[in-house]
């Protein structure tokens, strides 16, 4: 099976062409193409985490400091770094351009 993007793992609607994507908008986890392929997602869909102004909860969430401590205990996150194992599961330092491993 296919692992699965953000908005796949909690069937938002708020990617591109997705249900709610022209009522609510298009989060910016699914369109941030500089975090493609991080974590074997397309855009930012498995590093949603530590993208300013996604979407999660019907309501614009902040930066990373601000939404960490509940994105690390969501579902996506979790599943997320189960498939990845602690060895290859990346956050990527937001401003910073660069990626750490989480161990």
């Amino acid at each position: 099976m296919a692992k699965q993007n953000c908005w796949e793992i909690k069937k938002c609607g708020r990617e591109q062409g997705g249900d709610k994507s022209e009522e609510l908008g298009v989060c910016p986890a699914a369109t941030l193409s500089a975090c493609d392929g991080i974590n074997s997602g397309n855009n930012a869909g498995r590093i949603c985490w530590a993208i300013a102004g996604t979407f999660c909860g019907g309501r614009v969430q902040g930066d990373f400091a601000q939404k960490s401590v509940s994105c690390m205990s969501c579902e996506v996150f979790k599943e997320i770094k189960a498939e990845e194992g602690s060895r290859d599961f990346v956050l990527l330092k937001p401003g910073q351009g660069f990626c750490v491993s989480v161990k």
